[in-house]
């Protein structure tokens, strides 16, 4: 019997089973068996295990997490989705229309997770149908507060290849609403998807890959993680300070507060309100960081 302790990232988990990276075989992944103390093992998780004579392998260990993706669940108890990210990729579409006090909240979510963010606007086609001033005047904004700002087509593969460098080397997770077409990205960036997917359908497994995170190889080095998990993301459980951070641009006129707990609100000396006033921060973003402040503050 082989006894070697393997180290691996975890691909995709149902129940009390794993798919787990396979040193000896990368293309075919190894299915473990994880006790009861394991069951906090999430898909990006990184174990040890080992094969067994007889049936499936066995996880050893969990080694630290340098992160963890959380959304409430049930009774309002985090659940969490992914571990182990670094760059968020925020999915966006013309039709469906695109909420930006939505992409806000993913952008707090990255910040949060101390990972980079991708904002990705797909069906470049629709745009000239359905694309306002607004939303061209917040793309711009994002892009001068130093976000990549993508427009593609999943279908022709327009800004695709410029999105796969981004991600390359990097542990990203695919976030945005239903309709917006992150599936279809991650089909056109992941040609062998279709191969995980089998290998899952053969374990009887199947059904579960609509609704549990699911980890995948890019091809240029790093990983995916499609989760339709992450379709909303709420705000409760953070403070006014973690909001106020989730907004990256406020952060150099922050330190000009006279007061260092300054919601920026309704404080006097704020540096962050003066900003505004001068154009220093777009008044858009401010007043969609007030709205989710006032959120906080009755919830």
């Amino acid at each position: 019997m082989n006894n070697k302790i393997n180290t691996g990232r975890v691909i995709i988990r149902f129940g009390a089973e794993l798919l787990v990276e396979n040193p000896d075989n990368p293309a075919t992944p190894v299915r473990c068996t994880a006790k009861r103390k394991f069951d906090t093992i999430v898909c990006g998780d990184v174990i040890t295990w080992h094969h067994n004579k007889h049936g499936n392998a066995s996880v050893d260990d969990l080694l630290p997490r340098k992160n963890a993706l959380t959304r409430p669940g049930y009774r309002g108890r985090p659940r969490t989705i992914a571990a182990n990210l670094n760059q968020v990729v925020i999915v966006n579409s013309w039709l469906p229309e695109t909420s930006w006090n939505l992409v806000d909240r993913y952008l707090i979510a990255a910040e949060q997770l101390n990972a980079e963010a991708i904002i990705v606007m797909n069906k470049s086609d629709l745009a000239q149908e359905h694309a306002t001033k607004e939303d061209w005047r917040a793309m711009d904004i994002y892009r001068e507060i130093g976000y990549p700002v993508l427009e593609i087509n999943a279908i022709t593969g327009e800004g695709v290849d410029e999105l796969l460098e981004l991600m390359s080397d990097k542990t990203s997770i695919f976030s945005g609403r239903s309709g917006v077409g992150k599936s279809s990205i991650a089909n056109k960036i992941l040609p062998d998807t279709d191969i995980l997917v089998g290998i899952i359908s053969d374990s009887g497994e199947g059904k579960h890959t609509t609704t549990t995170a699911t980890l995948y190889n890019l091809p240029k080095g790093g990983y995916l993680i499609d989760s339709p998990g992450v379709r909303d993301y709420a705000l409760g459980g953070i403070s006014p300070q973690e909001l106020s951070e989730g907004y990256v641009e406020f952060a150099k006129f922050a330190d000009m507060c006279r007061f260092n707990n300054c919601t920026h609100d309704h404080e006097p000396k704020c540096g962050v309100r003066n900003a505004v006033e001068n154009n220093q921060i777009s008044n858009e973003r401010y007043q969609r960081y007030i709205q989710a402040l006032r959120g906080l503050e009755s919830s």
